[in-house]
């Protein structure tokens, strides 16, 4: 049999947030791309693809690179529900030990070492494979037992020619890739205009590279999180602050992580329900524009600012400048995808002389009012970071796409 691991999960105690949202950049920096996920996480996900196309996997090969097939749930999962799903393969790949970025004591499974095949230089100069595609044990079932391995003849890394045949062999490809790696392994992927579904950072949202691709409707968001967080285990929970990492569940909690892809979902194409812009101003829970006799106008962008998904305007015809997590809501029928804040043939203005104040007071001269959306204000701003130009005041929002309503066809 082969051991596919899974790691105990318990019911989750509310966790602080505390340098959440910098966990992806910190794992970074530490060459830490070893994260685990969960496998209801991977089950609600794929089922949402399912409910929208029952047969979507249906005859398909499907590759899981960058993973680790003896402990990865991915692999557990998708060789537990091969024959539902109709799969006609599945291939599964490893990085060798020692080519991955954190070096760690290690030591190779029981299954491993009690197989003939066992090699005690390839275990750790060598990744792995694992390959399904029907009922090798002949117990009439197709499951994680009829799953046969072999050593690869490299390391693993998903841009050798050994990994790039298997990749244009297969018909989807889904994963969580190496954080520090998402650019280069979506392109990979886009290279081979293959069907995928991969786990990232939502930030990844404004990459130069990943823009465009959902800007063209060539990628989009896949249906997420249980409330927008991810819990995955992890073999450094020394890394992570209290609050982050739960000694309880073994788990990293991770906020803005979600799934890309280029499967349809139904969530993907409900509607958005919208008030107004007058009951927007006069009615929205947040304090921000209640009571407010306008939305902020851009002053570098032919657009007004929005800075909660729930407030964009029902009524408003013109550009808007929306937080990413906009995209997580994005209707392709109800909003089109304009740019974001560094479409800079949008850009209206360019600021040469600029002075940013941060809010110690701290004085530099800087350019970076030109890399965003400005909002001009009349009076010095408080315990908050902006830019002096001639003698005006101005605040950069944060990180925006900028959308129109699509108009309606009659």
């Amino acid at each position: 049999m082969i051991p596919i691991h899974h790691y105990k999960v318990n019911k989750q105690k509310p966790m602080a947030n505390k340098s959440s949202n910098s966990n992806l950049t910190n794992a970074k920096n530490a060459k830490n791309d070893e994260f685990y996920t969960q496998y209801h996480d991977i089950e609600k996900e794929i089922t949402a693809y399912l409910e929208y196309n029952p047969e979507v996997f249906r005859g398909k090969t499907i590759l899981l690179p960058c993973d680790d097939p003896e402990w990865s749930n991915f692999t557990k999962f998708f060789a537990q529900n091969f024959e539902r799903l109709g799969l006609k393969k599945l291939i599964s790949t490893s990085y060798a030990v020692e080519s991955k970025k954190y070096k760690s004591y290690y030591q190779p499974s029981l299954f491993e070492v009690n197989d003939p095949q066992f090699d005690e230089y390839k275990t750790k100069k060598n990744g792995k494979i694992f390959i399904l595609t029907g009922d090798k044990s002949g117990d009439g079932k197709v499951d994680v037992n009829d799953l046969e391995w072999h050593y690869l003849k490299g390391d693993g890394d998903f841009n050798s020619n050994e990994i790039k045949k298997l990749r244009d062999e297969a018909d989807i490809i889904i994963t969580n890739p190496p954080f520090s790696m998402f650019r280069d392994f979506l392109a990979w992927i886009i290279k081979a205009d293959k069907q995928f579904v991969i786990i990232g950072n939502m930030n990844a949202i404004t990459y130069k590279e990943v823009f465009p691709l959902i800007k063209g409707d060539k990628m989009w968001l896949g249906n997420g999180f249980h409330a927008g967080n991810a819990y995955f285990s992890t073999t450094l929970a020394k890394e992570y602050a209290a609050g982050v990492y739960d000694p309880e569940t073994g788990l990293v909690k991770f906020r803005n992580v979600c799934w890309f892809t280029n499967l349809d979902h139904g969530r993907r194409h409900q509607p958005l329900p919208l008030m107004t812009m007058d009951d927007n101003l006069k009615y929205s829970k947040h304090k921000e524009l209640k009571g407010k006799e306008s939305y902020d106008q851009y002053d570098n962008y032919n657009a007004i600012e929005v800075p909660f998904t729930d407030a964009i305007p029902s009524d408003y015809e013109g550009a808007m400048g929306v937080p990413i997590s906009f995209l997580d809501k994005y209707s392709p029928e109800q909003f089109e995808i304009i740019g974001y804040e560094k479409s800079y043939h949008l850009r209206t203005k360019i600021y040469p002389n600029q002075i940013q104040i941060d809010k110690n007071g701290k004085r530099s001269n800087v350019t970076k009012l030109n890399d965003g959306a400005a909002i001009k204000v009349f009076t010095q701003p408080d315990d908050m970071t902006y830019y002096l130009v001639d003698d005006e005041y101005f605040v950069q929002s944060y990180k925006r796409i900028f959308i129109k309503h699509r108009k309606k066809t009659t």
